[in-house]
C-alpha cells in the first residue's frame, strides 16, 4: 500500500492511497499517525475519500533523521575511499525536509549538489535490534534527495553543516510498504537535472541495506515510529565530476525510485 500526508481545503491529514484515490486516516499527518501507534497495512482505519488532495511531505515531523554516506560502491570509488567496515552516519533535523514538489531555496553563493536516495521509514520502537528485528520494524520506503551544500560540507571533517540546511531535503511523494517495494531485489534509482540523467543505479548495490542500517543505528540510539533513515547516494554527484558541477538557480531536480515515486523540485538560489 501507499501512504502519505495530503492537504485539502486548508487542512492536512494522513491518508492511504487506494484504487479509489486517497482515503483519510485519523491523524493530521503521517508522522502523528505512526507516533500514535498507527500501522501501515491493510488494517489501516480508512475514512472518507479525499478529492483534489495535494500531496505533501509524507513525514513532516520525524523525531530523528539519520543519514548514511558512502553506501554505494561506485560513489565510494569516485570519492577515492575504500569500502567502509561500518556505516558513515550524520543527522538532519525535520526543518531540513520539504515536499515532493516544493522549491529548494538556498543562498546564491553556495555550491549545491544532488544526491538521490532511498529513505527508510521506521514503524516500531527498536533499541539494540538484531537484523531480523530491524527488518521487521521497517514500515516502508520513500524517496529523498540529500541536497548538499558542498563548500560548507568540506569546511571541516564533519559533514553536518553542509547537510542540514533548512528546507533543502525533498522527501516523498508517498511511503510504500515493504510488500510492494523490495530494495534488496533492486529498485532503480535515478536523478535528473533539467531532464539530463546524472545518477542511475540499483538499490541492490547498497553496501549496508535498510535492515543493516536500522540495526546498527539502534545500537546507540532508540528509533521510533516515523523516524527516517536515508541510505546514501549512488555515483554521479556533481562534486566528483571533472570539472565539478553544481546546481544553478531555476534548474529542475528530479529524483525517482521505481515502484515508489518521483520528486520534482525547482532550485531557487537567492
Amino acid at each position: 500500500m501507499q501512504f502519505g500526508t495530503v492537504a485539502m481545503r486548508g487542512t492536512t491529514t494522513a491518508a492511504a492511497r487506494t484504487s479509489d484515490g486517497w482515503r483519510a486516516l485519523p491523524a493530521p499527518d503521517l508522522s502523528a499517525y505512526l507516533a500514535g501507534g498507527g500501522r501501515l497495512d491493510d488494517g489501516a482505519p480508512l475514512g472518507d475519500a479525499l478529492d483534489d488532495a495535494e500531496v505533501l511531505t509524507p513525514l513532516p515531523r520525524p523525531g530523528k533523521v539519520v543519514c548514511c554516506g558512502l553506501n554505494y560502491g561506485d560513489h565510494i570509488r569516485e570519492t577515492g575511499r575504500d569500502l567502509p567496515t561500518h556505516p558513515t552516519l550524520f543527522a538532519k533535523y525535520a526543518d531540513s525536509l520539504v515536499g515532493p514538489t516544493d522549491d529548494i531555496c538556498l543562498p546564491a553563493d553556495v555550491d549545491v549538489d544532488w544526491e538521490a536516495e532511498l529513505a527508510v521509514v521506521v514503524g516500531d520502537t527498536i533499541r539494540g535490534a538484531d537484523r531480523a528485528t530491524a527488518a521487521a520494524a521497517i514500515a516502508g520506503y520513500t524517496v529523498a534527495n540529500d541536497v548538499s551544500v558542498r563548500d560548507w560540507q568540506y569546511r571541516t571533517l564533519q559533514w553536518f553543516q553542509g547537510k542540514a540546511w533548512d528546507r533543502s531535503t525533498p522527501v516523498g511523494p508517498v511511503v510504500v510498504t515493504p510488500d510492494e517495494a523490495d530494495p534488496s531485489a533492486g529498485l532503480t534509482i535515478t536523478c535528473r537535472v533539467d531532464g539530463e540523467e546524472v545518477q542511475h543505479d540499483s538499490t541492490k548495490t547498497l553496501v549496508f541495506d535498510a535492515a543493516d542500517l536500522l540495526s546498527y543505528i539502534s545500537t546507540f540510539t532508540v528509533l521510533r515510529p516515523g523516524d527516517l533513515v536515508l541510505t546514501g547516494t549512488p555515483g554521479g554527484v556533481g562534486t566528483a565530476r571533472d570539472p565539478q558541477r553544481f546546481l544553478a538557480d531555476g534548474q529542475v531536480l528530479e529524483t525517482e525510485i521505481a515502484g515508489i515515486g518521483l520528486l520534482r523540485n525547482t532550485i531557487r538560489l537567492t
